[in-house]
Parts: structure tokens; C-alpha cells; sequence
């Protein structure tokens, strides 16, 4: 079966770090730029962090300089750190894999919900 697997939510302070990570299954992510987005409650959902398949990062400016993406193929798993998170960080964080060949050829993961309140 084909999925990816979001794991590390969680409810923490302000100032706190988090790691997400996001688990492919049925396939190799070698060949997928991978995603972080993020939605809040009654918000659209936004692009937080990309890495594509030669490790070429980039960030949303409100999570530069806090958030890093990385990526371990032979895990076929892709992390956001989140450091120094802030209460408008409140939001289900979702993984996306798309091929970087054919755009059509993508999967999201389930969602982890992230809670940042003092």
C-alpha cells in the first residue's frame, strides 16, 4: 500500500522544539521533492518547507531561520525540525511527496496536529 505516515505532533510551549516526520511506504522517496505544508483552523493550507531530490531546501519566511527540512532516503523519511516554535505554529502539519518528473505523481500524508500555547 502507498502512503506516507506523519508522526511527532504534539502540544508544547512556546519557545519549544518539535520534530515531525513523515514515513513513505509502498515507495522509494528518492525520486519525490518532498513537502511540509501546514493548515490552521479555518486557514488555507501553506506551503512551510521543500526539499527537493538533490537537497535543495526552501522556507516559508515566517519559519526561516527556525524550521529545517532534511531528508534520509535509504529511511524513505523526510523530518521538519521546528525550534523556537510560536503560537501561530498551531496548526496539522501534512507531508507531501510529489515526483520530480511528473507533478502528477504525488501522495499526501494523514496530517499530525501541532498545538503550541503556553
Amino acid at each position: 500500500q502507498v502512503q506516507l505516515v506523519e508522526s511527532g505532533g504534539g502540544l508544547l510551549q512556546p519557545g519549544g522544539s518539535l520534530r515531525l516526520s513523515c514515513t513513505a511506504s509502498g515507495f522509494k522517496i528518492n525520486s519525490y521533492e518532498m513537502n511540509w505544508y501546514r493548515q490552521a483552523p479555518g486557514q488555507e493550507r501553506d506551503l512551510v518547507a521543500t526539499i527537493s531530490v538533490f537537497g535543495v531546501t526552501n522556507y516559508a519566511d515566517s519559519v526561516k531561520g527556525r524550521f529545517t527540512i532534511l531528508r534520509d532516503n535509504a529511511k524513505r523519511t523526510a523530518y521538519l525540525q521546528m525550534n523556537a516554535l510560536k503560537p501561530e505554529d498551531t496548526a496539522v502539519y501534512f507531508c507531501h511527496a510529489k515526483n520530480w518528473k511528473d507533478a502528477g505523481d504525488n501522495y499526501w500524508g494523514q496530517g499530525t496536529q501541532v498545538t503550541v500555547s503556553s
